[in-house]
């Protein structure tokens, strides 16, 4: 099977949002909408472990861009795809191609287009969307005194890491919870189109709490003050929050692609009306201060070292 049978055979279907899609030199797509756009890398024993389920890195690696266009307020609408494969093996494509296929139809997302190649193990995924004009979250829009928000529940992804590497033993639904949490995320697309006019910024969480909020706060050159005991965390976490693999976990674990945000307090009803309406648990954990940098308080009032200040490639 040669790269065009492989793409053929694997990442061919008609376009439905698109002018042109897969099978010529460039795709074609047109929008009235402000463009969004994103990419991101999975690597072979970076992002990954060898031998993971191709079904469910299908998924992921579409799931992480979809988290990117939450994060942005943007409708996800079109998926270029780019492998690097040791091999053209038929029953890995085969799962991984319905797991990406599977997701990109759940979130009405056309592929139309990408490339392969012969090499590591290497997916890079370009994914663009469309927003209305001057709507878009942003990490520089957050103002002293918004109130600070994240979606679902922080850490378990973490928790599903570390079993894997040895730090931790998880078992039983505890185990399955987080492996699900890390294997296969759900992007909070809804959550993002949905707080258009409520909020102004947002970030989605992957490098971990504390290296992503800071972000924000570096962007928009604000402080802000976290209350520890308010973050969210599950019912298998609840286990670990007072211990140091917990608090590493939450504040900078990474993986879990939940949205963090700011509004003003006067949002506090609607944003409360608006996790009812989606299911999302949606939680109040601090407040955008004057100043510069991050400050996690624990119950007592006393600041919590930070730790690692989350996942960086190059360090």
């Amino acid at each position: 099977m040669n790269e065009f049978e492989l793409i053929a055979r694997y990442f061919t279907k008609p376009a439905k949002g698109a002018i042109l899609g897969v099978g010529d030199d460039c795709a074609l797509f047109s929008s009235k909408k402000t463009i969004a756009a994103s990419t991101d890398m999975l690597v072979e024993g970076v992002h990954f472990f060898p031998g993971e389920d191709p079904f469910l890195l299908g998924k992921k690696s579409l799931s992480v861009n979809l988290s990117d266009m939450a994060a942005m307020g943007a409708e996800p609408r079109w998926a270029l795809l780019a492998l690097s494969l040791p091999a053209a093996e038929e029953s890995w494509l085969e799962g991984y191609s319905k797991g990406f296929m599977m997701q990109a139809e759940n979130y009405a997302v056309d592929l139309i287009g990408g490339d392969t190649t012969r090499g590591p193990l290497v997916i890079c995924v370009q994914i663009m969307g469309k927003i209305d004009a001057g709507l878009a979250l942003r990490r520089d829009a957050a103002r002293i005194g918004d109130e600070i928000w994240v979606s679902g529940n922080l850490g378990d992804a973490a928790l599903g890491l570390y079993h894997l590497q040895g730090e931790i033993r998880l078992d039983g639904a505890d185990l399955e919870s987080c492996l699900k949490a890390l294997r296969d995320p759900v992007p909070r697309v809804e959550l993002g189109l949905a707080l258009s006019g409520i909020s102004r910024c947002a970030i989605d969480i992957s490098d971990g709490f504390c290296a992503d909020l800071s972000h924000i706060l570096e962007r928009s050159e604000v402080s802000a003050i976290v209350d520890y005991s308010s973050l969210p965390v599950s019912k298998t976490m609840e286990k670990y929050v007072n211990e140091p693999v917990g608090e590493k976990a939450i504040l900078s674990g990474g993986d879990d692609y939940e949205l963090c945000f700011t509004a003003s307090e006067e949002k506090y009803s609607e944003i409360i009306e608006l996790g009812n309406q989606l299911g999302i648990r949606l939680s109040r954990v601090g407040r955008i201060t004057e100043g510069s940098g991050l400050h996690v308080l624990d119950e007592k009032g006393r600041e919590k070292g930070t730790g690692e200040k989350g996942y960086a490639h190059f360090r």
